[in-house]
């Protein structure tokens, strides 16, 4: 018999296909296929590098086994294999891990956001139905600039359009577009992923449509092609992705969402979502929205519209003329005894979606308010995580 293996691996369900973890691997460890991206039990040092900058915690996954799944049968799955019993392992293999591991991955899970449930009571999503072999084909319906004129970000709303090609999505979940051109080493260039920020039923209900938010990068092959895209082009979409960044089918359900620039996009779809199904919600939305100025923040003049019983709105500039410096953590010091009361509800949901950059000061503000609550902001979070109320998407 084999001696029993620790095997790193990825939740084929969970992730969004940003390859993010295959770029930051130091030895070539993560590649791909059209399918899924994966781990080489051969090349894996157990480095970790690849933990931190995972935005949805898919990479966070282990199996002890005694023989390593192949990149073949990593490729072909949908779901990940349940543990089985190998040499005493537990269920998820974590009792097998040495001491030396568990240091690295505590190491690691600095700064990240951790693996998230799904809510409960979220609706089931529909994962990769359009891969790299196999994209789906979408018609631009709208493109619009969200930022001023006047402001160096330059932030559009994409309308897409993809007829009669069936395209579920739910709010949280991502898509991706496949941009032009061939990258350094002459392959074709990657998905770009992209957050929906329009609800289930359609940026336009019942039109089988969905909306991005997407900031024009100096260098971006990617966002610069959608954002040049005129009425009637098209685009190669994959997806959709991600099966844990959900929203709640639950009225009584409280929201409190902490996002900065095209961060909003997700919690735009919550948003319309909430105003379109749940006319009589009793649980209320909280967002904090941080940006440069007003006019760099991508739906500004709409979201002012959304009548504060949906939606209590803390829009939060680090750049306005005048004003001190104000960033989300600020504003969610101001706002500590509302935030409180939050976290102690168990129908609470947490969202934090955004730069990575927002996501430390974030944290800490948290961990400062719980401990004036007489509460430990850890203990708190990861009771809410385990639960599927706690969700963490920066990037």
């Amino acid at each position: 018999m084999n001696k029993p293996l620790k095997q790193h691996l990825i939740d084929p369900e969970i992730c969004i296909r940003c390859y993010t973890c295959e770029m930051s691997c130091p030895i070539d460890a993560i590649t791909h296929d059209e399918n899924n991206v994966v781990v080489d039990a051969s090349k894996c040092n157990f480095c970790m590098d690849c933990i931190p900058v995972c935005p949805t915690g898919s990479i966070d996954e282990w199996r002890v086994v005694e023989k390593p799944y192949s990149l073949e049968e990593q490729y072909s799955w949908m779901e990940l294999p349940v543990q089985q019993d190998v040499g005493g392992a537990s269920e998820n293999g974590v009792e097998a891990l040495d001491d030396a591991m568990a240091q690295l991955l505590a190491e690691a899970h600095k700064g990240a956001g951790g693996k998230s449930r799904p809510p409960a009571s979220a609706s089931k999503p529909s994962v990769n139905l359009y891969n790299l072999a196999k994209p789906v084909v979408a018609k631009v319906q709208g493109n619009y600039r969200l930022t001023s004129e006047n402001s160096d970000t330059d932030v559009r709303h994409i309308i897409l359009d993809f007829g009669s090609h069936p395209f579920p999505v739910l709010e949280g979940q991502s898509i991706g577009v496949i941009p032009p051109g061939q990258d350094a080493n002459g392959q074709p260039l990657l998905p770009r992923l992209y957050s929906v920020s329009s609800p289930r039923d359609g940026e336009r209900p019942n039109y089988n449509n969905v909306s991005l938010t997407v900031k024009r990068e100096p260098n971006g092959a990617c966002s610069n092609f959608i954002c040049d895209r005129n009425i009637g082009d098209e685009l190669q979409v994959t997806g959709p992705f991600g099966a844990t960044f959900l929203m709640p089918n639950d009225p009584s359900a409280r929201l409190l969402m902490i996002c900065t620039g095209t961060g909003s996009a997700p919690f735009r779809a919550f948003t319309m979502r909430r105003q379109r199904a749940s006319a009589g919600a009793t649980g209320d939305m909280v967002m904090f929205f941080g940006a440069r100025t007003p006019d760099s923040l991508p739906y500004f003049g709409p979201l002012k519209k959304v009548p504060d019983r949906i939606l209590k709105k803390h829009l939060v500039f680090s750049r306005e003329p005048g004003q001190d410096k104000e960033y989300v953590q600020d504003r969610m010091r101001v706002e500590e005894a509302a935030i409180s009361d939050m976290i102690r509800d168990p129908r609470t949901h947490i969202y934090i979606c955004g730069l990575r950059g927002m996501e430390e000061g974030v944290e800490a503000t948290f961990g400062a308010i719980a401990e004036r609550a007489g509460l430990s902001w850890s203990t708190v979070r990861d009771a809410m995580r385990e639960d599927g109320r706690y969700h963490v998407e920066t990037y």
